[in-house]
């Protein structure tokens, strides 16, 4: 947006509003933002909800006819508290009822939607979406917004036992009333995070995705949600297994990252991956993880960074291999040790891709040039039996041999999220 404009129209959802300039916050350090002209204040928004520890307890016995008095004994018999998920649990209903009601009382028409009954229905009627939960819901709130213009925003309802990176500041968990007055009044700003789209073709790919997000599955459990497809389900996908001459786009984004590896952990992943349309190289690793700028905080990094005892070890090396003397103290090995491990994390908004190859088999067979590094675009052939591709942690879909995954970014699929002071 021109900062000489003084008037501006601000696209909400399928509205415009037609406001003045605000003054604007300063940008949050070590990220690159969109200064908001106006505040936004929505007609229509989904609260989408986590799902808690008590309630999934009760709905993974609900078949079994169980009372609250079996539900007790059940989970003393697997150390579990009762009484402490069932505290935790009203903690965060306390703090959805917190959200709606200052919502509401904004004016604002509100739908309290559980995350298994969030689709692209909820989606289409919402002029914006706040998750309710943690980062777990915020990633899957965010995999089915494919509106580059419908704001996105997290409220961490049990700060205690949720770490929430993806969500406002802790504090406005129990002030919620005095962030919506900011964002009503514009004192924030536009985050616009890269999101991964994904393109699938070549032979043997099932298009059926199975959610993770409501079910712990075993890998049992798993194959079998891959391979299990209703007659409606076959109709409208043609077959169980389709073969894709041409690339096509899945209809998910990933906020956070890729995951292509076998099912079972403890087999090892084969696939030929090519880094920006260079030349494919045929590996074998423990998998393949593909992060953004927002996932480089998350699983990524900690595939990738060094404990200082290893770099303490390796200095010492170096300083005996090189003939040279210097103090290793505990502040210079700490200091190496950030200031490598800082290198992993880079912006939410950069538009490019951080790869990371898991535990890599190097012989004469499998190479790994390059364990990790930056990328614009990565394709992945699979030479896997039983292998899946994982979005966010939260959608698998079968990724076996003949399968072809193109990993890419694109501008009109960033998500809108805002940054709030805290």
């Amino acid at each position: 947006m021109a900062r000489a404009t003084v008037v501006n129209l601000l696209w909400f959802g399928n509205r415009v509003v037609r406001t003045g300039f605000l003054r604007p916050l300063h940008a949050a350090a070590g990220c690159s933002s969109s200064e908001p002209r106006t505040g936004f204040k929505p007609e229509k928004v989904a609260v989408v909800t986590k799902t808690t520890r008590y309630e999934f307890e009760q709905q993974r016995y609900r078949y079994a006819g169980l009372s609250e008095e079996d539900l007790k004994q059940l989970l003393a018999m697997k150390g579990s508290s009762y009484s402490g998920l069932l505290e935790r649990h009203n903690i965060h209903t306390n703090n959805v009822e917190h959200i709606v009601e200052s919502l509401q009382r904004e004016g604002m028409e509100v739908r309290l939607v559980k995350r298994g009954e969030y689709n692209e229905e909820v989606v289409r009627w919402a002029d914006a979406i706040i998750s309710a939960g943690g980062d777990g819901t915020m990633l899957l709130v965010a995999s089915k917004v494919l509106n580059r213009d419908k704001p996105v925003v997290g409220v961490n309802t049990d700060p205690e036992r949720s770490e929430g990176h993806l969500c406002l500041p802790v504090r406005y968990t129990h002030a919620f009333p005095e962030a919506l007055d900011k964002l009503c009044r514009g004192e924030f700003r536009w985050l616009w995070r890269q999101r991964i789209r994904l393109h699938l073709e070549g032979t043997g790919i099932n298009p059926t995705p199975v959610d993770l997000h409501e079910q712990q599955l075993s890998l049992e459990q798993h194959n079998q949600a891959h391979r299990i497809t209703t007659m409606d389900q076959q109709q409208r996908t043609g077959a169980l297994h389709q073969t894709y001459s041409k690339p096509s786009l899945l209809p998910v984004r990933s906020l956070n990252e890729i995951f292509i590896g076998e099912s079972l952990s403890s087999r090892a992943s084969y696939y030929e991956i090519s880094v920006d349309d260079g030349p494919w190289e045929k590996q074998k690793s423990s998998g393949l993880s593909i992060c953004t700028g927002t996932g480089s905080k998350a699983w990524s990094y900690n595939i990738n960074k060094l404990a200082e005892q290893s770099v303490e070890e390796v200095l010492k090396i170096g300083a005996s291999q090189a003939g040279v003397k210097f103090p290793l103290s505990r502040e210079f090995v700490e200091k190496v040790t950030d200031e490598y491990n800082e290198c992993l994390v880079f912006s939410p908004d950069e538009r490019r891709l951080f790869y990371s190859v898991r535990e890599p088999i190097s012989n004469r067979v499998f190479s790994s040039s390059r364990q990790r590094g930056f990328a614009n675009k990565v394709s992945v052939r699979s030479r896997c039996w039983d292998a899946c591709m994982v979005v966010d942690g939260g959608t698998s879909f079968e990724f076996n041999d003949g399968a072809i995954a193109t990993v890419s970014m694109s501008e009109e699929d960033q998500l809108r999220t805002v940054l709030l002071e805290n």
